[in-house]
């Protein structure tokens, strides 16, 4: 074992402790948690609320909400991307019929589709049929519910830390 001093100890702690952390925290199952925030759509009669996860990572897309078996009437998960995308989501492995509203950069939502489970390899792709930011499903009927239509606008409340 070689010697070290104590200001080289010192040091490594300080330069070793977020990675450390970092490696706890992913063995410990803390790295799976996505962000939650409020998703605010403003129709012409309301504001509608929902509680949503964030999933802004290509993993936290890819799995979205696949294998849950149940989604609170106020809850749902926002997909954000960098730039622009034209990318449909399909429902593999998802269990519940979902609702997904797209929108555009300044949050006007340009579709929306009613999209339900698959279980086979060959699933259908739900596309908004034009670019897009960011998307968010809900449980299917609820945007219906609320009267969330084309042209209506979102806004999201992401968490602060």
């Amino acid at each position: 074992m070689a010697f070290v001093s104590r200001s080289r100890r010192v040091a490594l702690r300080f330069a070793f402790g977020p990675l450390l952390l970092a490696v706890l925290l992913a063995s410990c199952g803390g790295s799976d948690r996505l962000p939650v925030g409020r998703l605010q759509i403003r129709t012409a009669a309301a504001t509608v609320s929902f509680r949503v996860e964030i999933a802004e990572t290509d993993q936290a897309r890819q799995k979205g909400l696949m294998g849950r078996r149940h989604l609170a009437s106020d809850a749902g998960m926002v997909f954000l991307f960098d730039q622009p995308t034209t990318t449909g989501f399909w429902m593999k492995d998802t269990l519940i019929p979902l609702d997904i509203a797209y929108w555009t950069r300044g949050g006007r939502i340009v579709a929306i589709r009613r999209m339900t489970p698959c279980r086979t390899e060959l699933c259908p792709l739900y596309a908004p049929g034009r670019s897009y930011t960011g998307a968010v499903e809900v449980a299917a009927g609820a945007l219906q519910r609320h009267h969330v239509t084309v042209g209506d606008v979102v806004t999201l409340e992401r968490p602060s830390f």
